[in-house]
């Protein structure tokens, strides 16, 4: 009787096991289905930006890189002449090595300048202060502003004999600085007006501030840490992330810079300004050669890429995750 009863125990067993895998194998093939469509809706929402990056950034470049072949003058047929542009870029053209130079120099005070003058501006409004509402926006409004209408007016600063700057010096007993007419002082000069000019750094520093935990800050305090402990310990990890967001965003931006060259300097005085984006443009539409300037174009797009290698590259050593380990 007891041998029956265990026969029986074990069919049961056996049969609810089946119903079970059964069960199983048909919510996997339920969520499979599901997971299925899903995925071909992502895809499908991912059309236009696909179709955006290919005719927009991928043609356009290989589009480019063609044209650097040729000894196109937007007006003539254009002739191939193999790598002939990019030879002479670098063994007979007389602005090339001043034109990298003065670009390299520009973007690191600019990124520089611009980093740490938005980090401590975004620190500074994102303390209860009186109309912080107000100087937030005093601070970003010179992003949005036109950029020829700014340089110009910065143009007025700089002036050598009446601008301000030039007032303030005198009044305090000291020479008179020629700001962009004196190769010495031209590209750091250019650089102040490009941190100036740095609100959107802000307003994502800003946010970035405004999610460091503030129980990190508390457990510091309570364990006796000053500020500037805080600040290194707890906030640049913290924001990390942002910073390196700021940091690549401003690198790009200041090594293609050529509005204040066509605004300010016409790429002088001597070649101390004349950055690699208006060689490509006095190439391009003052000398119509098209061909050259689009293989100018690609030197511009070679050093960007060096630049983002290596600071994607370095990135895994100081970026950091929420909870403090390092990437």
């Amino acid at each position: 009787m007891t041998a029956k009863i265990a026969q029986v125990a074990v069919i049961l067993r056996t049969r609810g096991g089946e119903r079970a895998m059964e069960i199983i194998n048909k919510t996997t093939r339920r969520r499979s289905r599901i997971h299925s469509s899903e995925e071909r809706v992502a895809y499908l929402c991912l059309i236009p930006a696909f179709i955006g990056l290919i005719f927009l950034t991928y043609a356009p470049l290989v589009g480019v890189l063609g044209i650097s072949m040729t000894n196109w003058t937007g007006l003539t047929k254009p002739e191939f002449v193999g790598f002939e542009n990019y030879v002479n870029l670098f063994t007979t053209d007389p602005y090339l090595k001043d034109s990298i130079i003065a670009t390299i120099y520009f973007a690191v005070l600019s990124v520089a300048g611009s980093m740490i003058y938005s980090l401590f501006i975004a620190m500074l409004l994102n303390r209860k202060i009186p109309a912080r509402g107000f100087f937030r926006a005093v601070f970003y409004v010179p992003y949005v502003l036109p950029a020829v209408a700014i340089y110009v007016g910065w143009s007025w600063l700089y002036e050598a004999n009446f601008g301000f700057f030039n007032y303030l010096l005198s009044e305090l007993g000291l020479n008179k600085v020629l700001f962009i007419a004196d190769s010495n002082y031209v590209v750091p000069s250019l650089s102040l007006i490009a941190v100036w000019l740095s609100g959107n750094l802000i307003v994502i520093f800003l946010a970035g501030l405004q999610n460091v935990p503030r129980a990190y800050h508390e457990a510091a305090e309570m364990d006796g840490a000053n500020g500037w402990k805080r600040f290194r310990h707890i906030t640049l990890p913290t924001i990390s992330p942002i910073i390196f967001y700021n940091l690549l965003m401003s690198l790009i931006a200041n090594l293609q810079i050529i509005t204040p060259a066509l605004a300010l300097t016409n790429g002088g005085p001597g070649n101390s300004s004349r950055f690699m984006t208006y060689l490509m443009y006095d190439q391009a539409f003052v000398n119509y050669k098209l061909g050259y300037a689009s293989a100018t174009t690609f030197i511009i797009f070679a050093i960007l890429a060096v630049f983002t290698a290596v600071l994607f590259k370095t990135s895994s050593r100081w970026i950091f995750s929420e909870g403090g380990d390092e990437k």
